[in-house]
């Protein structure tokens, strides 16, 4: 079997294979496999989970990416040579067939299942959503990534500290996609002795990096100082982010999420809710379609986003300076003494017309990312916009749901 540099962790295995859909065969992963792990046939070439030990010596001839693939399995049983010489296409992340089915490890499981648990569990992606990625760095094997940027998004006196923060991966491969997050490893160990596990981050860049054609990306992230109760509580992960400076080194895990990304064709809109560290997601995707505007790429973009005054909202300045005729912006502010307050539940129904148009149209997808507690008061205001409109929001959100066209990450 791989040593330990292919391991996933305990009986997972991180099982390189190579995609017969765009593989060209052209014997340069078998030329350069120092193992002799590539072999082929008149139809497909193939890695030999026995003879692989993930040194990647193989990744940068390939002139397609073919060769620059990983499923999650059981490591007694991957993937077999006979199995991958039969394949037309890869098998999906999560769906392993014979091999069964553990993408991710345990506690990410768990927070990913957490996370959609309100729309019972992640819908499926986008039919036209790029092909995502999914768990190539561990724990026992993670990515490391120099902090490029620390980046206050909120005013000095507001009551929340929420930073930008830039992660250069240099020659490391990492690549995401809008919509996924990343997890981080907090040096030292918990209470019990043991290693701090990941914390998971939405992405808020888009998949060309926070500055396009370097290996970057970036996070939001909030520094966390109390629970939900008002508890004084220090967040390890979220402190120890916001408190790294340029240059610091960052151990990266992932990237995870096969179901929270973007469409990619041609005039498909976005519908995006959010709050707070929320708007992760929604600047990837809006950052993105911004990159791709002159190429005529995309219908309309809606947000609602909700913080409790302007100064708390991450992003403000540049969300203010998109033209109108680019995304459609509405803010709900809760605690901003100049205006009555408001959430963004209120907007998604004072905006009830512009909504359900955009329910109705096939090609609009709908993004809810931010605190669980906003998760009620969203989809009640769906059911309200519904209702005035003689439609009904449980049987409409189970065919957008079936669709891949409504999606719910909440923490």
């Amino acid at each position: 079997m791989p040593n330990e540099s292919a391991a996933v962790s305990g009986a997972m295995l991180r099982q390189h294979l190579i995609d017969p859909e765009i593989c060209i065969r052209c014997n340069t992963c078998e030329e350069t496999c120092p193992r002799g792990a590539v072999t082929h046939d008149a139809r497909n070439y193939v890695v030999d989970p026995g003879q692989c030990e993930g040194c990647n010596d193989c990744l940068a001839p390939c002139p397609t990416g073919a060769i620059d693939n990983w499923r999650s399995v059981p490591r007694e049983r991957p993937y077999t040579l006979a199995e991958q010489l039969a394949w037309n296409a890869l098998p999906a992340h999560g769906v392993q067939g014979a091999a069964g089915d553990a993408a991710l490890p345990p506690d990410i499981a768990a927070l990913a299942a957490e996370a959609t648990a309100g729309q019972g569990g992640a819908a499926p992606p986008p039919w036209s959503a790029a092909h995502p990625y999914i768990n190539l760095y561990t724990p026992d094997r993670p990515a490391l990534a120099t902090v490029s940027g620390n980046l206050g998004l909120t005013a000095a006196d507001a009551s929340a500290d929420v930073r930008h923060i830039v992660l250069d991966f240099g020659a490391t491969a990492f690549p995401v996609l809008e919509g996924q997050t990343i997890g981080i490893l907090p040096p030292g160990t918990d209470a019990d002795g043991r290693p701090h596990h990941p914390r998971l981050y939405s992405v808020a860049s888009p998949r060309d990096g926070e500055r396009p054609r370097y290996n970057n990306l970036a996070l939001t992230v909030k520094r966390v100082t109390e629970d939900h109760d008002g508890r004084t509580l220090r967040g390890v992960a979220s402190n120890y982010l916001c408190d790294l400076a340029k240059g610091d080194t960052v151990r990266v895990v992932g990237p995870y999420g096969a179901s929270f990304l973007m469409p990619n064709h041609p005039g498909s809109s976005l519908l995006m809710v959010c709050t707070g560290t929320g708007s992760a997601p929604m600047r990837a995707m809006t950052e993105r379609r911004r990159r791709r505007r002159a190429q005529g790429e995309g219908g309309r973009l809606m947000l609602f986003f909700g913080a409790r005054a302007p100064a708390e909202l991450p992003y403000f300045g540049p969300l203010s300076k998109l033209p109108a005729d680019f995304i459609d912006v509405n803010l709900a502010f809760s605690r901003d003494p100049a205006r009555p307050r408001q959430y963004v539940q209120d907007l998604i129904r004072a905006r009830g017309a512009e909504v359900m148009r955009m329910l109705d149209d096939p090609d609009a997808y709908v993004y809810v990312c931010g605190l669980k507690a906003m998760e009620g008061g969203v989809d009640a205001a769906f059911a309200d916009v519904c209702r005035q409109h003689g439609a009904d929001w449980a049987s409409l959100a189970a065919t957008l749901r079936a669709g891949g066209r409504y999606h719910v990450e909440t923490y």
